[in-house]
């Protein structure tokens, strides 16, 4: 059995895995961190606990404290030149995010085409993976939470907008949620043209990735949790 911790900007993902299936899967707020005991009381010592952490070396560290039973199988992922099946092309490769990596991993378990592959959560990430599995290099744009608080915070007469989307808004409220999911499935479809006719499909995952694949016009699929199984590939290589 292994555990995998997804440790991201507002929650923290975890997944329990024997091997073949995930045998349970859940997510706690930073601020809810003690909830993550629970797991060494209801579930066997694992042989390996995997941590992908964004949050910072505190966020890490009480990761650590609530599954402290578990320290001797604890590790915690770094970004790598080439692993899972993916060459990680980055200037420096251990300055690209784990999280954006363990993604990469997990999407290229999906799939053995080219892909974009999207983390829609805090931050919004737009990755290129090529069918050799290279990571060609992304984009990082300000979530859709990120961009309506943005404007409410550094303009004068907006608001923080609980809009719809509309094609055509005519209130506020809607232009502003309209024009924050417009730019990011823009940013989505630039990406995935710059594929060109070898395009396989565009991979989203994260809270708001169901949200963001209503709004597209290219091939999409939405799943899970990637960096969770971009983990588990990472604990089955060994």
């Amino acid at each position: 059995m292994i555990v995998c911790l997804d440790s991201g900007n507002s929650r923290i993902k975890w997944g329990i895995h024997d091997g073949q299936r995930w045998l349970a899967q859940g997510a706690v707020a930073h601020a809810d961190v003690a909830q993550l005991a629970a797991l060494t009381r209801h579930w066997p010592a694992p042989e390996k606990v995997l941590l992908a952490n964004v949050a910072g070396a505190d966020a890490a560290q009480r990761i650590r404290q609530q599954l402290s039973l578990w320290q001797p199988v604890f590790d915690q992922v770094k970004s790598e030149a080439k692993r899972g099946g993916v060459s990680n092309l980055y200037k420096n490769p251990v300055q690209l995010g784990v999280d954006r990596w363990c993604a990469l991993i997990g999407a290229r378990v999906q799939t053995t085409s080219a892909c974009i592959v999207v983390m829609a959560g805090t931050a919004t990430t737009i990755d290129t993976l090529d069918a050799q599995g290279n990571f060609l290099g992304g984009l990082i744009l300000p979530g859709l939470e990120l961009m309506r608080h943005s404007l409410a915070r550094d303009t004068a007469g907006l608001p923080f907008a609980n809009g719809h989307y509309a094609a055509q808004p005519r209130c506020t409220d809607d232009a502003i949620v309209s024009g924050a999911i417009e730019a990011q499935a823009g940013a989505i479809e630039r990406a995935f043209a710059r594929l060109g006719p070898v395009a396989g499909n565009c991979l989203l995952s994260g809270g708001n990735a169901a949200l963001l694949a209503e709004h597209l016009s290219i091939p999409c699929q939405v799943l899970e949790n990637l960096p969770l199984e971009g983990l588990r590939q990472l604990a089955s290589e060994g």
